[in-house]
């Protein structure tokens, strides 16, 4: 904190001032504890002629500290300084669902998208995600992550993401540097708004209480650091609807740098993710320091991500800067499966048996404490990579070996990580990455998804939807079906394991797509996840439930409460799969698929392939997936049936 004067600069070591203090203001409202003494009006680091109730170190009225007692009120407050962008939305066009009588305790009526699934507009898609490091990164793409599809160049950035995550990224703080962050910098716009009004108003699971979130969200300036998929372009639609200005830092060549001249984000940052994560940070770190001084947006009220590589980079930003965010350590948690078996022994959840394996001697310790039938997964893999169930020692050892033998061969040169040979040269990535593979006990049964948006440290919604049968050994996923048909009980302790799976790993408030199993001897958890999940989860909650996984996600990432209005009885029903390839062959014709989306009843059916492409069945590995269908029924049953009548028409032929 550095004076001349009647102005007083704020800073962090490493970036530009925060923002000036002006003597002679009011010492009270939410910063008065903070700056006991210091005395002034707060002026963020904007420009002078940009309006609001804060304004620059050259003059100016201070933002009123009065609170507000009534929701008219509330909904007339103005955000400070937040920037001249405007964002322009396209128009979201809604289709009614089926109202449901219900005995839940309270209701809202929400609407599904309506889906404008042009073919030729796919097409592109998959063209776009051709080469961008950008796209390479996000891990929601049709396909997992294999010790083999690690042979395509990958950044150093990925490769320490991907596994041996948080790779060089800073330590978490301690509760007493991050108390020393949070009393160094001002509250952001967001929250001095908030600090004006009653909390009452704010957690109500109601339509105006959701209306008063949103209003406390318009204006505010978001930092979403990798944009990932073409796919994924409606987060950015949401966020631009909801009026928040949106900065994207991503890889230069992504695709969505054009979002800046459709008017749907205010910015796009350029940051090199080839570099390693400890650098991508210090770039970040500074890129976001200097928001607001144009005018353009305000300073950053808040970080967010939708891409799993970027969610121990986003938590980091977050701790650093003082905005809210999940801790480091949950995260961490989280993405390392033997740290989050520790978690829920603490805790008293159940735990499935589990060894982890550092080398081969430890496999005679793996096959007596767990035994068989188990599953073999890298303990910092992301995307199920490596995942493979194995029955007796021998596939164990062979599984095993083959694992480390592809890992080993993989080296970081000039900033990438490729299968090394004798004159490749770089660095044995082994020195980045968490060699360790987890020996976990099988888990029968069936597989469910629950997603779970928490505020305030307890859950406001956990929806539960079925999924089928993986394809073993590989566990490729099949189908799912939401809302659930599985008895309310087993729903029940389903969820309340899942609620309690979040709660151990750390986490507060945020959206968690969270996988469980209720297996013989009860439920167990697989994973969880610490962002919304990928694919067709955002679809699935906003139609059988009214609600929108990315609104949530930004409202926790601002600091705003989540209560989201939960209708009695799901709006509809879906299903929805992707179809794995049941032959090895070549795919040379999807008109059948242009021939499905125009059926009653189709939200999409998307291609996963272009014509030419070769494909693996499951005779020869891990299959590829063909084609996403999405399909709505007024039932769960009706939905799940027409989403197999549709899959049994084999919509994208396989020729042998």
């Amino acid at each position: 904190v550095k004076g001349e004067g009647s102005v007083v600069s704020v800073t962090i070591p490493g970036l530009p001032a925060l923002f000036t203090m002006v003597a002679g203001g009011s010492k009270g409202g939410c910063c008065g504890g903070c700056f006991a003494g210091v005395g002034g009006k707060f002026a963020p680091d904007v420009a002078p002629s940009i309006g609001g109730g804060i304004q620059a170190a050259s003059g100016g009225v201070a933002v009123s500290n009065e609170k507000v007692g009534t929701m008219q009120e509330a909904m007339k407050l103005q955000r400070p300084a937040e920037g001249t962008f405007l964002p322009s939305p396209p128009t979201l066009r809604r289709t009614d669902s089926p109202g449901w009588a219900s005995p839940a305790p309270y209701g809202s009526v929400a609407m599904g998208t309506d889906i404008d699934c042009d073919f030729d507009l796919v097409m592109e898609e998959l063209d776009q995600a051709a080469g961008s490091l950008g796209c390479q990164m996000d891990l929601d793409a049709p396909g997992r992550a294999t010790a083999k599809t690690l042979m395509t160049q990958r950044s150093k950035y990925e490769a320490e993401q991907i596994l041996g995550s948080p790779g060089t990224l800073p330590m978490p703080m301690s509760a007493d540097e991050r108390e020393a962050v949070i009393r160094s910098i001002l509250p952001t716009a967001t929250f001095q708004m908030l600090s004006k009004i009653p909390p009452q108003l704010l957690t109500k699971a109601s339509d105006d209480a959701q209306a008063l979130r949103r209003k406390m969200a318009h204006g505010a300036t978001i930092v979403f650091v990798s944009a990932g998929l073409p796919g994924k372009r409606f987060t950015f639609e949401r966020a631009a609807a909801l009026g928040l200005k949106v900065v994207i830092l991503e890889h230069p060549d992504s695709w969505s740098s054009s979002l800046v001249k459709e008017g749907i984000v205010a910015k796009f940052l350029p940051v090199d993710m080839s570099q390693g994560s400890e650098a991508v940070f210090a770039q970040a770190m500074a890129l976001i320091g200097e928001l607001g001084k144009d005018g353009l947006t305000g300073t950053a009220d808040g970080i967010a991500t939708f891409v799993e590589l970027s969610v121990p980079l986003v938590s980091r930003l977050a701790e650093r800067l003082g905005l809210p965010g999940h801790r480091p350590a949950a995260v961490d948690a989280a993405r390392n499966k033997h740290s989050t078996r520790a978690r829920l022994k603490e805790a008293g959840l159940p735990t499935p048996r589990n060894v982890l394996l550092k080398s081969v001697a430890d496999l005679e310790r793996g096959s007596r404490e767990v035994g068989f039938p188990a599953v073999l997964k890298p303990a910092s893999g992301a995307a199920s990579l490596g995942v493979k169930k194995v029955e007796n020692e021998q596939d164990m050892l062979e599984t095993y070996n083959e694992i480390i033998e592809e890992l080993s061969t993989l080296v970081v040169t000039s900033g990438a990580l490729v299968k090394g040979t004798p004159n490749s040269g770089g660095v044995d990535a082994s020195k980045i990455m968490d060699m360790s593979v987890l020996m976990e006990q099988y888990l029968d049964g069936c597989e469910v998804d629950i997603d779970v948006v928490m505020s305030g440290g307890e859950y406001q919604y956990a929806a539960v939807a079925d999924n089928g049968p993986t394809m073993e050994p590989y566990f490729n996923e099949t189908w799912a079906v939401c809302p659930s048909l599985l008895p309310k009980d087993t729903q029940r302790q389903l969820k309340e394991l899942g609620i309690a799976c979040v709660k151990a790993l750390g986490f507060t408030s945020g959206v968690f797509h969270v996988e469980c199993k209720m297996t013989s001897t009860g439920p167990q958890l697989i994973e969880v996840n610490a962002r919304m999940g990928g694919g067709q989860v955002f679809e699935c909650n906003l139609r059988a439930w009214g609600v929108d996984l990315v609104e949530e996600t930004l409202f926790a990432a601002l600091g705003i409460p989540s209560a989201p209005p939960v209708p009695k009885q799901p709006l509809s029903a879906v299903a929805y799969c992707y179809v794995n390839a049941p032959v090895s062959g070549r795919v040379d014709d999807l008109s059948q698929l242009e021939g499905l989306m125009k059926r009653e009843g189709v939200v999409w059916a998307k291609p996963l392939v272009k014509p030419g492409t070769q494909v693996t069945g499951p005779e020869k590995g891990m299959p590829s997936w063909l084609c996403d269908l999405f399909v709505t029924r007024p039932t769960a049953r009706e939905a799940l049936d027409f989403l197999k009548s549709l899959e049994a028409e084999n919509p994208v032929p396989v020729v042998v």
